[in-house]
């Protein structure tokens, strides 16, 4: 009895131990290869649970999912000038043939990249050579990834790739070249900050002598409309004071002779010689006396 038993357990693990085995999953992120005796017999894409013949054929997984390829340091090329310039790129890829892309590089992810990084760098070199420096930086810098892009697709077709995006991050001078295109930068900024301060300065001093030459407008404006003013006062005042002296030209006289009265007796130091008979001191001789007109 215990030894039926013992066989029965055995057999339970040994047919979970086979089941095990003639089972494989495949995830949504993953493909699949089922090999049999080192030949490919079937390809998984879809997503889910597998039966294989146990201990006769095996599974390979490989990554469905988009992959980046980073450049580790930045690239050396030449433009139509002549010009050495570094770029540093990287390359968004996917597995989109996974038996072709097993019979081309062995199922190898590290061939796979070196593939696709040889095919773009032949393409950057091709079309830097095409474009100038400004060109490169940002005239035709989309329709530079657009080329690249295009031409790596069509190679990495070839081996069961596709190639989603080439993208270029960074175009420098080495560092020998950019010392002196700094340079050169800084000195222009300089020249053209130069004009600008002497391009305001003539402004400024332009707008100065303008204000100047508007301020003595006015100010002879309004002098001149001052003295008008004062003219018509003037003239209007003696027109009244001859009006009302013409009244009475004795009293004229005699306020008039009182307001030299109190300019000549202002201060008591000062002093004046004047014949006693002189006419100044008319209303004086004749204080408290009727004054005839002409004595």
């Amino acid at each position: 009895m215990d030894k039926n038993i013992g066989n029965i357990l055995i057999g339970a693990v040994a047919a979970l131990i086979l089941l095990s085995m003639s089972v494989y999953m495949v995830d949504q992120r993953q493909n699949a290869i089922v090999f049999q005796l080192g030949e490919v017999v079937s390809v998984k894409t879809e997503p889910g649970l597998y039966f294989k013949v146990p201990l006769m054929q095996n599974v390979r997984y490989f990554d469905s999912r988009i992959l980046t390829l980073d450049t580790t340091e930045p690239e050396r090329f030449i433009t139509a000038e002549k010009k050495n310039v570094l770029v540093d790129s990287f390359i968004k890829w996917r597995i989109v043939d996974v038996k072709q892309y097993y019979v081309s590089v062995g199922g190898d992810e590290v061939r796979a990249k070196t593939r696709l990084m040889q095919t773009v760098n032949s393409s950057m070199r091709e079309e830097f050579g095409k474009r100038t420096i400004h060109e490169v930086v940002s005239g035709e810098r989309d329709k530079i990834m657009e080329v690249l892009r295009t031409k790596a697709d069509a190679d990495a077709r070839k081996i069961g790739v596709e190639v989603l995006d080439v993208r270029l991050k960074r175009v420098d001078f080495p560092t020998e070249i950019s010392e002196s295109v700094y340079r050169r930068m800084d000195a222009e900024r300089k020249r053209v900050a130069n004009e600008l301060r002497a391009s305001g300065a003539a402004e400024g001093e332009k707008i100065k002598a303008d204000a100047d030459k508007q301020r003595e407008v006015i100010l002879a404006e309004a002098y001149r409309d001052a003295q008008k003013t004062k003219g018509e006062g003037d003239a209007r005042a003696s027109a009244i004071y001859s009006a009302a002296f013409g009244r009475n030209a004795e009293f004229y006289s005699f306020y008039r002779s009182l307001e030299a009265y109190k300019q000549t007796f202002k201060n008591k130091s000062d002093v004046m010689v004047l014949d006693p008979s002189s006419s100044f001191f008319k209303y004086l001789k004749s204080s408290g006396k009727s004054v005839k007109s002409g004595k």
